[in-house]
Formats: structure tokens, sequence, C-alpha cells
């Protein structure tokens, strides 16, 4: 039916608005919230304190659905990926990357990823299209199914557990770019009603797209990642090439902007380390004066292959280097540990299953012998 809509996808105001349509009162729609995304709950009739009427609506109007999973690996480190069916050929990825004192799923936003950094497998797939925010949000209902969350039905009051304590919109696709939906998910996220997380806890990382920075900082400030990937505007023009419309000073304003009211009082950069292009002292150095405005931490990412990259990972040693220039400049700096790249899930290497409509491979084979040779 076309009147039908998946609940997964309505934020408060939202449900409130579909419940005052099927004629039912404001606390109904909280109801409604708490078992869809506290218990799990997709079957109506199982939602045993709503109206039986209400219920019949429900079953006539509205659908309960995470995008069918396709595959479910777990590598040998814990880290567990999904691959779920979006339609019309496509497939995205959703990884849960378990540790000692959190559990942190990393959800996707499109379908491919229109930004192409020349890095990223995702962006070598060309894009199809953004996801609704019920696809989105249905990654961590599915999640917390998958991950036992949910086991807590029946007992206490029945709420999901904290298997997942922290989401990072560091997926397939820009999530600024497919703004509407992305904002819809965080705000349900956030909710009381539904998966409570914390401003601090949710992050959206971005590769620059400067208005929509400025965006989420007045609708939904939560935790912000910046794609980084080089200290200068030549060199992020090739690794990044969305920095060509958003150059670094730009970026840099923004991000002072964002921490007025962020709930962190520093930006992530994140910084993807590639043998021979953006490692060397110089960036370092070059990489200190870029950023020298903006109060940040560094995240160097050790590059993760995937097939016709082009690129390598930068020796132990050259990261070990770069990060103490860092460092010794006062700035808090971590290597993120490669998890789960058995099952190639680690960062970069999400690819899904998506069709390549725009012959990107091909063209960014020549763009990264090029770069390469340049250096």
């Amino acid at each position: 039916m076309s009147d039908v809509v998946n609940l997964l996808g309505l934020d408060a105001d939202g449900l409130a608005q579909r419940c005052a349509d099927w004629g039912q009162k404001p606390f109904r729609a909280r109801q409604l919230m708490r078992w869809v995304h506290q218990r799990g709950e997709a079957d109506f009739d199982a939602m045993s304190d709503l109206a039986k009427d209400f219920r019949a609506v429900l079953r006539q109007h509205a659908v309960v659905a995470a995008p069918p999973v396709l595959r479910d690996h777990e590598s040998a480190d814990g880290t567990r990926k999904w691959l779920l069916d979006v339609g019309a050929g496509n497939a995205v990825e959703a990884v849960f990357i378990p540790e000692a004192d959190r559990g942190t799923l990393c959800v996707s936003t499109q379908a491919g990823c229109a930004v192409n950094c020349l890095f990223c497998s995702t962006g070598k797939q060309g894009f199809s299209r953004n996801l609704d925010a019920h696809e989105i949000v249905g990654q961590l209902w599915h999640a917390n199914r998958a991950l036992g969350a949910y086991a807590t039905v029946g007992a206490a009051r029945g709420e999901a557990g904290r298997v997942i304590s922290n989401v990072v919109f560091m997926g397939m696709g820009e999530p600024l770019q497919n703004y509407a939906a992305t904002l819809a998910a965080l705000r349900i996220m956030l909710d009381d009603n539904a998966y409570g997380l914390s401003k601090r806890r949710v992050t959206v990382s971005t590769s620059g797209v400067v208005p929509m920075i400025d965006r989420l900082r007045e609708d939904c400030p939560v935790a912000l990642a910046v794609s980084l990937h080089a200290p200068n505007d030549a060199l992020r023009d090739e690794l990044v090439p969305l920095n060509r419309k958003y150059p670094l000073a730009e970026l840099m304003a923004a991000c002072r902007r964002y921490l007025e009211r962020a709930p962190r009082d520093f930006i992530t950069f994140e910084y993807v380390m590639l043998d021979g292009v953006n490692d060397s002292d110089a960036h370092a150095e070059q990489l200190l004066a870029c950023v020298r405005s903006v109060p940040c931490k560094f995240n160097l990412i050790p590059f993760n292959p995937f097939p016709n990259a082009g690129l390598r990972r930068s020796p132990p040693e050259r990261v070990r280097r770069f990060a103490q220039r860092l460092l010794d400049a006062g700035i808090v700096t971590t290597v993120r540990r490669t998890r789960g790249d058995d099952i190639d899930a680690a960062c970069g290497q999400l690819a899904g299953e998506v069709q390549d409509r725009t012959r990107l491979r091909e063209r960014d084979a020549r763009r990264t012998i090029a770069l390469v040779e340049a250096r």
C-alpha cells in the first residue's frame, strides 16, 4: 500500500503527527517509539499496552522493517559486518566494533558515495542513491537485535541493553550530502524514548561539506569528525575532490563555528597515512599550521588496501614519527587500530554491492597513477 509507513524512520515529531492522523493521543506515539526502538518489537500484536483498535490501524498502515540481510560476517577480532539489501541491485554495509569499554556501530547513509576520495573503496563504486531515514536507523535496530540487546524483553522494563554505546556515521556515503535523512536518524538515536544515546557518543564524519556543517551546528550538534587527509589544498584537491569546492580555509572556519555548540570541545581530524603521498615530516609541519586555530585531536589511519587501489600503507615507523610530531606540538594523536580487515570491514574498505554506473574505477586508476608518479 502506498500509505504504509516504516516506523523506523519517524522521529518523535513525525510519529506524533502520524498518530494524530490516526486519531490517537500524543502519549501513544511515545509508547510506540519505546516498543519499536527500546524493545526491538516489529509485531504490532505483541505491543500489549496499545489499544486493539490502534494495533489494527498499525497493521494496515505501518511496518517495522530493517533492510534485509544478505550476508553476516564476523572477524577473528570480534568485529561484525552486515551486508544489507537496499533494493535496485544495491547493498550497504554496517559494522559493529566491540571494545572493552564500549561497542561502536558504524552506519552507512548512502548506497555508494559521490565524494570519491582516492583512497576509499566506497567511492570507487560510484553513487546510486541516498538512504532513507528508516534504512539508516534500521542498521542500528537490526544490530541491536542481532547482538542480543533486546534479550531482556519481559524482564525489568524490557528495554534494550547497552551492547551498542556509540554510533558513528562513518560507513558508506557522505552523511551531510544526505542531510534530511541523517538529521532524522540522529534525532531518533538521541531520543530518550528510543535509543537515548548521548550527543557525545554519536559522531558524524564528513569530508567537509561546509554549508551543512553549519546547518548541523544549528539543528543537532553531535560530535564531529572531519576527513582531512592532506595538509594543503593542492594535495587535498587530489585526495578529497570536494576540497575544490570547499577549500581548507573555509573548512577550518566551519570547524571553529561548529565548536561553539558542539558537545565536545574539539574536532576529530581523520588522516589516512599514505606511503610517499601525505606522510612526510614536511606534511606534518604543514598540518600543524593548517589546524592551529582549531582545537582538535588527530586520528591517524593506516591505509587499508583494496583491489586496484594503487596506494600503499605508510610504514609503521613513518606513522610513529608523524604521530610524535603532532604529539610534540601538544595535539592529542592516536593511531587507529585496524579492525575487521580480514572481512573487509576496516576503514576505507566498505564497498557493499553498488552498481557502478560511472566507470569511476577506470578514471581513478589514472588519477592514482598520476598522483603517485608526481610525488
